[in-house]
């Protein structure tokens, strides 16, 4: 039976680096990211980012995130597997718990949502998932 994690999000940290540019040709960025997440989901979060920013200042992302807290007051680890695109300054984005990766007393868990935030410091944040 899945259930419902309802949480916030604060971004602390982004620092965001070209790392491939050239004449003509999209520009492509690597994102650190650390975040803390308040409500059904309290912890904290890392994420690596890369991204390909296109002339018209649109782009697409994809990004691999480690949470540290508790989801429903049990504690654990696991990694989020993110993809989105970043259009008319909103982010829409969708992302997986990887199969796997949970350890602690959140080990098994799986699940998955998606956002459409714009720019801020605090973003809603939801998990639709369940512990096997």
């Amino acid at each position: 039976m899945k259930k419902s994690a309802n949480a916030r999000f604060t971004i602390h940290t982004w620092d965001e680096k070209p790392y491939s540019e050239g004449q003509d040709q999209p520009r492509l960025t690597r994102a650190s990211v650390t975040k803390a997440y308040t409500g059904d989901l309290e912890g904290e979060g890392q994420v690596e980012y890369l991204m390909m920013y296109r002339s018209d200042g649109s782009a697409a992302f994809v990004g691999l995130e480690r949470v540290v807290g508790r989801i429903g007051g049990k504690p654990g680890t696991f990694v989020l597997q993110r993809t989105g695109v970043f259009e008319g300054g909103q982010a829409q984005e969708s992302y997986s718990v990887i199969p796997g990766s949970a350890t602690g007393d959140l080990r098994g868990l799986l699940g998955d949502g998606s956002s459409a935030v714009g720019h801020g410091m605090e973003h809603p944040f939801t998990l639709s998932y369940e512990l096997a």
